[in-house]
């Protein structure tokens, strides 16, 4: 496919910034933080993830080279945790992360994410770490304890909390976290802590211990990736303290811009709250892949700007099936078009819903349009004009990542006391007692049974 990122040029809000910007790059350098696999993945991974799924899928249909990189945080305090729990072993740790990130990379598969070129585990790139910390340590930007713990000093970093707009002297002054004796400053984060040989770790300059959390996003982006990126990405609750953190150590260390780009995705929220597994009120990606279809799901995800929060709710979820349902419908039997010497004057429907994508992934915008047009799109099909037709459906399963299959309608189960109601309002259409009829449609209704009317 010719390059069409001089035809449509990218802009995203870089939350560095807090503006709309003209993106532009050679070959892409993107990072993702990954998850933490203690548990089930819920409906905010998914989004998460599905939204870094399109900004991949639109970056290479627009002719750029991208590598791709998304971690795992194998191990953390909560997988250990998991583990003493469930093994009564802490060490048994790799045992709680490698079956949940199965079952994650299991659901990115059903909501059709395509894998990134990298997924590292942190426990695979100890060495790495450890020698970033020395690095910070070499700059004097990190300080080794008496303990064996390392902690980067915020002090040395001038800028930090440029990327939430947070001032340290407010941060100071808020501050609750149990300040330990060896830190400079309360603020100062953890790089490395020490740990007993009761727990999982490994042997490092400055003891036994294990990595803090900041540290192995910086180490990886690095290691996978380079100095400098071009686009950093992830939920809007890791902006601080962890994105921020990441600046300081990747600035500190490299004194050159880590990120140049910095994408934060919006919360779904339940009644009003983040969905978190902390809150207890998170729906996991299992529950509700079986129920629905994981196309929908997908869909469900893309009708809402990635920077706006999502309410969840089932009814949305249905209303979302409905619309999926009329998009698959009219690109049902249409075949898929290139755009090979595309001229974006012959097709001013497509070239306005590529428009929309490059507009900050305005996707919400993108399905207005198709919705717009919709009637004479079907024209068009009846006719066999389907030139239009093929170049959407392209974009569509390319770049959004949908599969566009119709849904099987929902099988029902006809009790005898539900064929009993069926058969009774039938003999009262025939005999025109339209109050029977009426009567017995509304009790079926309230179990659950939408009778439709054929003419008599």
């Amino acid at each position: 496919m010719e390059s069409l990122n001089k035809l449509y040029p990218l802009t995203l809000i870089n939350t560095l910034s807090n503006k709309k910007e003209n993106f532009t790059a050679n070959n892409v350098k993107m990072y993702v933080c990954g998850i933490t696999p203690y548990d089930y993945a819920h409906l905010g991974h998914g989004r998460c993830y599905v939204t870094f799924d399109i900004l991949y899928r639109l970056l290479k249909f627009l002719g750029y080279e991208v590598t791709y990189c998304r971690n795992f945080t194998d191990i953390d305090d909560k997988t250990i945790k998991k583990a003493e729990t469930e093994f009564n072993d802490p060490f048994l740790y790799k045992k709680i992360s490698e079956k949940f990130i199965k079952s994650y990379l299991e659901d990115m598969e059903k909501l059709n994410c395509i894998n990134p070129e990298h997924q590292p585990l942190v426990t695979e790139h100890i060495p790495e770490i450890i020698k970033f910390i020395e690095g910070l340590i070499n700059n004097k930007k990190a300080y080794a304890t008496s303990a064996g713990d390392v902690y980067f000093s915020i002090d040395s970093f001038k800028e930090y909390g440029k990327l939430s707009k947070r001032n340290t002297a407010d941060l100071i002054a808020g501050c609750r976290v149990e300040v330990k004796e060896d830190k400079i400053n309360p603020l100062d984060f953890a790089l490395w802590k020490s740990e007993t040989k009761s727990g999982p770790g490994w042997d490092s300059p400055w003891g036994y211990g294990r990595p803090g959390w900041h540290i192995e996003c910086s180490a990886l982006a690095k290691r996978y990736l380079g100095n400098t990126i071009d686009i950093h990405g992830g939920g809007m609750d890791l902006i601080f303290p962890h994105h921020e953190n990441e600046v300081a150590q990747s600035e500190g260390l490299h004194n050159q811009i880590f990120a140049r780009f910095w994408l934060h995705n919006a919360f779904v929220l339940v009644d009003k709250e983040k969905m978190s597994k902390s809150l207890g009120n998170f729906v996991t990606l299992k529950q509700i892949l079986e129920k629905y279809n994981p196309m929908v799901i997908r869909y469900y995800y893309l009708l809402h700007h990635y920077r706006n929060p999502m309410e969840f709710s089932t009814e949305d979820i249905l209303a979302a099936e409905k619309s999926y349902q009329k998009v698959a419908q009219l690109l049902q039997d249409i075949d898929e078009l290139s755009f090979d010497n595309f001229d974006p004057k012959k097709h001013e429907l497509a070239n306005a819903l590529i428009k929309a994508l490059t507009d900050d992934l305005n996707i919400a915008k993108f399905f207005g349009i198709i919705f717009e047009h919709i009637k004479e799109l079907e024209k068009d099909k009846v006719l066999s004009k389907t030139t239009e037709l093929g170049l959407i459906k392209t974009i569509i399963t390319t770049i959004l990542g949908l599969k566009l299959t119709l849904l099987e309608k929902a099988k029902v189960d006809i009790t005898p006391e539900i064929q009993e109601l069926i058969d009774q309002r039938e003999e009262a259409r025939k005999a025109k007692d339209w109050k029977a009829s009426d009567e017995i449609r509304d009790q079926l209704k309230t179990l659950g049974y939408d009778a439709h009317d054929k003419k008599l």
